[in-house]
């Protein structure tokens, strides 16, 4: 087995206070010649995270980052750089950044060949004990290259099934085919943990890939950071804020504003975020200038002060058409928000129906139109709403709950390798 140590004694021991009990007697009991029985010397253990690029890091799994360094892990990130500023954030983290060349949606096999190979040599440069994939293209390359490049244990969060599972066109549903035959062969095995978010995607693996994933809602939220304040003036502010993307519900939401606006008053509509031209369901930035000369909404464009931006809001409202368990709803719930979102994965383990927020039907403008109109009506309603979204975000959608657990998913499969390599 690959070395995993831990630095000074002091360390060490903080590090075995982090690990479940068989792991942390192990490292106990290293001294500065390591274990003769598996090979364990002192060194802090090696985490790579893959993603797929920069500014998705940034805006969802720099909390969780965090957390696994200040739990006592050497932290890299191997992931596209498209902003000299969110690579020099990375890097003021604290963390080792890894430039990757990786298209999220190409099929070109000589371009996707070749970014396996920066990919593998960047694994076998790291040597990391563990590699940790998040979303689907990255999940699938972190588990080939980590087998490639002699990766002890593989991690892969899948947060969402995404377009590849809601587009409807047959183009989509054969590569559909293709990647659930992959997931079959890279996904299972004692040396790969596979991470979801909400219970039907952890049951659509079961049924479709004979895999048994952890369920670990999100990737948690900076409970401090979002807060509830007093609520804005009037209008009411109804926020829609994720990328443009025609399967977050965009048309839906523009579609109810404008039937709104017509019936009535005192409404204001905003989108907050920008295109991803990656995805193939990008809403073209021309579209969202014209909504907004048109007087329908106001496009705020990209924001990095969500909280502030959450405080200017009313509502939250994203009535998309299936999701991992979005940020922008826990965020939402965190600052004391009521929600209106689509009764679909990932929404509803959020928004509990009449509890902290109404759920509507998927694709339907109309009934989002009635749950928004009846929130912005009563004040009353949107205040108990508030209460209980804060009450939920404490309880189920915390960084720190996020974290142990993921550490926990982390910590069993090193022991798991560990004890089957030390055999």
């Amino acid at each position: 087995m690959a070395a995993i140590d831990v630095e000074p004694q002091s360390v060490r021991k903080e590090v075995a206070r982090e690990m479940d009990a068989p792991r942390a007697d192990q490292f106990a009991a290293l001294d500065a010649e390591g274990d003769p029985k598996t090979g364990l010397t002192a060194r802090l253990p090696k985490l790579a995270f893959v993603v797929a690029v920069d500014w998705y890091f940034c805006l969802h799994w720099l909390p969780l980052a965090r957390a696994v360094r200040c739990a006592g892990y050497d932290v890299c990130v191997i992931t596209v750089v498209t902003d000299a500023a969110l690579a020099r954030r990375i890097e003021g983290e604290g963390f080792r950044l890894l430039p990757l060349r990786l298209s999220r949606g190409g099929l070109n096999p000589f371009a996707e060949w070749r970014s396996m190979r920066v990919l593998v040599t960047h694994l076998r440069a790291e040597r990391p004990d563990l590699v940790h994939g998040i979303a689907q293209k990255p999940v699938l390359y972190a588990a080939l290259a980590a087998r490639l490049a002699g990766v002890h244990g593989c991690v892969g969060t899948l947060a969402g099934m995404g377009y590849l599972f809601t587009s409807p066109s047959y183009r989509v549903r054969i590569l559909r085919v293709l990647v659930v035959f992959a997931y079959g062969m890279l996904l299972r095995g004692r040396r790969v943990r596979i991470i979801v978010q909400n219970p039907d995607d952890r049951g659509q693996l079961r049924r479709s890939v004979g895999i048994d994933p952890a369920l670990i809602k999100g990737a948690g939220v900076d409970l401090s950071r979002f807060q509830p304040t007093s609520p804005p003036p009037d209008p009411v502010t109804i926020v829609l804020a994720s990328r443009m993307l025609w399967d977050k519900g965009v048309q839906e939401f523009v579609d109810a504003a404008r039937s709104l606006q017509e019936t009535a008053a005192n409404l204001r509509f905003v989108l907050v975020g920008k295109p991803d031209p990656g995805n193939p369901a990008a809403v073209p930035e021309s579209r969202l200038r014209s909504w907004q000369a048109d007087g329908i909404i106001e496009w705020w464009g990209h924001r990095d002060d969500m909280p502030a931006v959450l405080q200017q809001a009313h509502i939250v409202c994203l009535p998309s058409y299936r999701e991992g368990l979005p940020t922008i709803l826990i965020e939402a719930a965190a600052a004391g928000l009521p929600l209106v979102a689509t009764d679909v994965p990932g929404c509803r383990e959020v928004v509990r129906d009449g509890e902290n927020g109404l759920l509507v039907p998927a694709r339907d403008a109309g009934a989002l139109a009635d749950a928004l109109a009846r929130l912005a009506e009563d004040v009353q309603l949107r205040e108990r709403f508030g209460r209980r979204s804060r009450d939920v975000a404490e309880a189920e959608f915390g960084i720190e709950r996020v974290a142990e657990e993921t550490l926990a998913v982390y910590r069993a499969l090193l022991t798991d390798v560990g004890r089957a390599e030390a055999v």
